[in-house]
């Protein structure tokens, strides 16, 4: 007999005290559910719905307690979230590989406003999140039986997503019970959902996955099933656009960062599977020799699904090519033998390409985006960029370009400019290629190397830098402190918007600060209207620039204080917010607050000042407006070291950052660019590239990250071999030997060298001393 639990508890589940609710607030205990999860277990449960949903999927006890329900042949369906029209939002747990993730849709076929949509989190900044959800369904307007008597009509993910488990259970009951257990599995099921979805049109990947679920379909693909393995989206079409957004939006072309796509392996031969050889390219004609791309895969499949990452470059001899590339991407899948079988099941999994090619566009249209240092929740308390949002206070929507920048994305490449983003530390790019470094709201810290590079690379190199900063005031973090009744903690924040001490830091050599007010007002420049939501105030600026100062409201601790003392909470000042300075051969713009590029609560946006910031910092055009002799500066904005936002002393902040406490390393979503004694115009480019003397960490912790593993999607390592473990299966070693080695071969031959000479020369004349001694004992004698 077909079992089915239903967990339809609160549409919008939090794991914790501030719970996002529109009724009223109602609070919900891990332990509740792996109480829930493990009586589906021990019953034999068939079909597993939940209408829940949150952002921490580091939430390990609930995230492996439903790996444990899937191992155990369980068919989890999930409602993806109802935090849309935002990216970014999916929801955990149906944001996991092994769950079938479900969004919601109208009647006429467009996603619902409140669907939660945009890739995977838990992959950035280092990767590149997968497609999610993984089907959709009708959500809105629902007939529904109410709890007394009669009918109502309900909305949300969590209504669809009982659809879809309704779906399942009758696909289930198709397939007669003798042979539930050799075909019917959590990934038989997604393949046959995923398969047989009809794809709707105007709708991209990330809002719709697979398309509408279709019952009938699934049921033609099940009938016939045979178990094997599949790759989920199968085809990367940049010709099919908007369904590929955003990839069918740029191009592919030669000298770019590695563009990620990440699609998720589905195993229907077993609970585990193996990738016991890497995936490989076959291009379709002569052309797809200009492609090179490097995997990064699970080499164990677990439970039912894993997830295969390609990074994909032209290489440097297509640089002039214009045209499309096509070919597929196999990666051979083995399993153990089923019950009563003795031979190895195996399965060949096919990714069709078909991407768009244009040569290397000029150095003044190319910006790359710092997704290195940008830190998110979870793990720790990031807390949001707009304090004005009081229902939503954590920043959790990846803060990256295709998911809550996913607009000023869309307005960048009209205006005809190429993004490229960068993971890894600003030492790995050739800033001679770029017009721009593009660094928006950004919470980590920088290696000293950087700040040195960065300083070089905008006076010597002419390189552009555009840095959009935020908030940061630590008496408004202490009293945003509040105790988390699900962990049994207190929670504080563990920086600001923005980490303006390490900001601050990074432009120390170029004479800019930001100070720690947390301003709020409307304003105009060029007769745009705007909103300056939570944003700071520059503090130190050099003489020359030019500076754009407007009254607002200080509404951090200390300056709600001081207002109240003064006008009663309404004084305003005049406050710097705007910077644009050309110093040696780059030129720099600063800008205090970076609510209007964010897509989430944005209030009004500043795509246009932008676009003229960019004008200025990759091709030195200069808006009248913004360079008016109003505005320049004839002496240098300084304000002492009082006025400068401090650090926090009582976090341990090396636990969320990716650079305090950790080595120094070009990651493989980088060009491979040594920048050190020797100069920076040193490339290593290929596979398995590995940094003389440093270590790769494990900082992606996430389901599907790309991360290469041995053993499983979450590898387990010990804080001892953490270092070695990462560095030797994710890199490998130099193919020019000859180049690196000349940074310290030289140096050692030359000291060895001279060591022998000192000591030969030591024996000789200590030879002679010793003959001196001798012959002046003879002579005594005599």
């Amino acid at each position: 007999m077909l079992s089915v639990l239903v967990l339809h508890l609160i549409p919008r589940f939090m794991r914790f005290v501030f719970s996002r609710m529109r009724s009223l607030l109602q609070v919900s205990y891990t332990s509740w559910f792996l109480d829930a999860f493990n009586y589906a277990i021990a019953t034999n449960m068939d079909v597993l719905n939940l209408s829940i949903g949150g952002p921490d999927y580091l939430d390990l006890p609930f995230v492996e307690k439903v790996w444990e329900i899937t191992a155990n042949n369980i068919i989890m369906v999930s409602a993806i979230g109802n935090d849309g029209p935002l990216y970014g939002t999916l929801n955990n747990p149906a944001d996991q590989s092994d769950v079938i993730g479900v969004g919601g849709i109208d009647y006429s076929d467009h996603i619902a406003s409140f669907s939660s949509r945009g890739m995977s989190t838990w992959e950035i900044p280092h990767g590149y999140g997968r497609v999610k959800p993984d089907v959709v369904a009708y959500g809105r307007e629902i007939m529904g039986s109410k709890i007394s008597t009669g009918c109502k009509s309900l909305s949300g993910t969590s209504v669809a997503s009982p659809v879809v488990a309704g779906v399942v259970c009758l696909l289930v009951s198709i397939i007669p019970e003798n042979k539930r257990k050799e075909i019917l599995n959590p990934a038989s099921m997604k393949q046959a959902l995923v398969e047989g979805a009809a794809k709707l049109t105007g709708p991209n990947m990330y809002e719709q996955g697979a398309g509408r679920v279709d019952l009938l379909e699934s049921y033609e693909i099940l009938k016939s099933y045979q178990p094997r393995a599949s790759i989920f989206p199968s085809v990367l079409d940049y010709t099919d656009c908007p369904y590929s957004w955003p990839f069918c939006l740029q191009p592919l072309y030669a000298g770019a960062m590695p563009v990620i796509f990440n699609a998720t392996v589905l195993n229907g031969m077993g609970v585990i599977g193996y990738v016991r050889s890497p995936p490989i390219w076959h291009p379709s004609n002569e052309e797809g020799n200009l492609l090179s791309i490097r995997f990064t895969y699970s080499e164990v499949i677990w439970p039912w699904t894993g997830y295969l990452a390609l990074h994909m470059q032209i290489k440097e001899e297509g640089a002039h090519f214009s045209g499309v590339i096509e070919g597929n991407v196999t990666v051979r899948v083995h399993s153990p033998p089923a019950q009563g079988e003795r031979a190895v099941r195996t399965s060949t999994c096919v990714l069709k390409l078909k991407l768009n090619v244009v040569p290397t566009p000029p150095r003044s249209k190319r910006v790359l985006w710092d997704q290195f240092h940008s830190i998110k929740y979870p793990p720790g308390y990031i807390p949001r960029d707009s304090l004005d949002v009081r229902n939503d206070i954590l920043d959790w929507h990846g803060d990256h370009l295709h998911t809550n920048f996913h607009i000023m994305f869309n307005m960048l490449r009209d205006a005809g400019y190429y993004i490229e983003t960068l993971g890894s530390p600003l030492t790995c790019f050739d800033a001679s290629q770029y017009g721009t470094l593009l660094m928006v709201d950004l919470e980590d810290e920088y290696f000293q190397e950087e700040i040195e590079k960065l300083r070089d690379d905008v006076i010597n190199t002419g390189l552009g830098l555009a840095v959009f900063a935020e908030w940061y005031n630590v008496d408004t973090m202490v009293k945003m402190r509040f105790f988390d009744d699900n962990t049994r903690s207190w929670w504080t924040p563990v920086t600001g918007g923005a980490n303006i001490p390490a900001l601050n830091d990074l432009l120390a050599p170029f004479g800019i600060a930001f100070g720690d007010k947390i301003l709020n007002g409307d304003f105009s420049i060029d007769d745009e209207q705007s909103r300056y939501a939570s944003g700071t105030d520059i503090v130190r600026f050099p003489r020359g620039g030019y500076v754009h100062s407007f009254p607002f409201l200080d509404s951090s601790e200390s300056g709600a204080t001081q207002n109240l003392l003064l006008n009663s909470g309404m004084n305003k000042a005049d406050s710097p917010i705007l910077g644009l300075l050309e110093v040696g051969e780059g030129r720099i713009a600063v800008y205090g607050d970076s609510n209007c590029l964010d897509s989430s609560h944005m209030v009004t946006n500043c795509y246009r000042l932008l676009r003229k910031i960019l004008d200025f910092t990759g091709s030195n055009i200069k808006d009248p407006v913004l360079f008016s002799k109003s505005v320049k500066q004839d002496m240098p904005l300084y304000e002492d070291d009082n006025h400068l936002s401090s650090r926090r002393t009582d976090v341990n902040f090396s636990v969320y950052s990716a650079v305090l406490g950790k080595d120094l390393i070009c990651r493989t979503d980088s060009r491979f660019e040594v920048w050190g004694t020797k100069g920076y115009n040193l490339h290593i480019r290929g596979r398995n590239r590995k940094l003389p003397g440093y270590h790769v960490i494990g900082l992606g912790r996430g389901l599907n990250s790309t991360i290469d593993t041995s053993n499983s999607r979450r590898p387990k390592f010990t804080e001892k071999n953490k270092g070695d473990y990462f560095g030797n299966r994710y890199l490998g070693e130099l193919d020019v030997p000859e180049l690196v080695a000349s940074q310290w071969l030289v140096p050692a031959v030359i000291a060895i060298t001279g060591f022998v000479l000192f000591f030969s020369i030591w024996r000789i004349r200590q030879k002679r001393r010793r003959r001196r001694r001798s012959m002046s004992g003879r002579l005594a004698n005599l």
